[in-house]
């Protein structure tokens, strides 16, 4: 078994990158601040390449097909499905794979239905003290991965129930140096007068823009397996080895399979990787097979059939008169 390689309260992973190629990167910016640029006590001037919540959504899409589905190796695993439907509704399926707060899409746990059954299995009423055991295990129960990289029910009364990751990962650059180039967006008529006659605003023009991106000494990704935490969930020791497995699985396939974070990051290993808390990271095969085998040993603590389906009446939302009355002032 996996969990019984591990030596430590955490499993942490520290891989060195480099670009794919040259020497410039560009990092991750947030909105009103741009890149993450700090510098430690003794001055060295660090930067955030890629967020925690960046590089929690990257993890999680480690286990997806391009369509958005389960990978079919990991048949087994526990999520929540719901098809939308309503008048002018397109013809969607959502997942808590694939949506932004997992079990706590409005989509999901707004579902009366699914609502309650959740409720039953977690023992949980607003009022009343929690029995995380019971929570945990319901939320193992339905969707392994809101167990995984956490989830907050604020939705439900009362607002509750709120597990933290116990998987987090980031991409730190140290020593960088700005590259500062640009460019310039030419259009069809630099000029702006010209547009086609279907079109009701100018889309042509000329105009220059500055781009920054960065050098580094040393770029590296760092992972944290909080199997603590994992251990203290009260769950059996096969849900426990269930989500070691996931987590490892996950951070070997992100590392295999190249970060490509955006255009202008492409990034790669460079040498082999630094752990704490076990000898060594498995390879991909290796952990799928410990996975699968979890997998089949957790049948008994998951939704059965695994992926629980759900049937969402949506509806589509109406502008306002406000926001009608802006549009036809333009």
């Amino acid at each position: 078994m996996i969990l019984e390689s591990i030596t430590s309260n955490r499993v942490l992973v520290e891989a060195d990158l480099r670009p794919m190629q040259g020497q410039r990167f560009q990092p991750t910016g947030f909105a009103d601040l741009g890149a993450a640029v700090y510098a430690l006590p003794d001055g060295t001037r660090m930067l955030l390449v890629e967020s925690a919540q960046s590089m929690a959504n990257r993890l999680e899409a480690t286990i997806l097909t391009p369509e958005g589905d389960l990978l079919p190796e990991l048949e087994g695993l526990s999520y929540v499905r719901a098809r939308l439907h309503g008048q002018g509704v397109p013809d969607t399926t959502v997942s808590t794979l694939t949506e932004a707060h997992r079990l706590a899409s409005p989509f999901i746990i707004s579902d009366k239905s699914f609502q309650q059954s959740f409720c039953a299995d977690a023992a949980y009423d607003a009022k009343n003290r929690l029995d995380w055991r019971r929570i945990n295990a319901a939320l193992f129960k339905y969707d392994v991965n809101s167990l995984l990289h956490g989830v907050f029910l604020s939705t439900l009364e009362g607002g509750r129930i709120k597990a933290p990751r116990l998987i987090s990962s980031f991409i730190e650059a140290a020593n960088v140096r700005e590259a500062v180039s640009g460019g310039v967006k030419n259009s069809f008529d630099p000029t702006g007068t010209i547009r086609h006659a279907d079109m009701e605003k100018d889309v042509y023009s000329n105009v220059p823009y500055q781009r920054t991106e960065y050098t580094a000494e040393r770029l590296t990704a760092y992972f944290n397996l909080d199997v603590a935490g994992i251990n203290g969930l009260g769950l059996p020791q096969e849900a426990r080895e269930l989500l070691v497995c996931l987590g490892l699985f996950k951070v070997r396939r992100l590392l295999d399979g190249g970060l490509r974070l955006r255009t202008a990051c492409d990034l790669r290993l460079e040498g082999g990787l630094r752990l704490e808390g076990m000898d060594s990271l498995p390879e991909a095969s290796t952990l799928l097979n410990a996975l699968r085998d979890a997998i089949a040993a957790c049948a008994p603590l998951l939704a059965a059939p695994p992926v629980t389906e759900l049937d969402v009446q949506a509806v589509v939302k109406k502008k306002s008169k406000d926001a009608a009355s802006d549009d036809e002032d333009e």
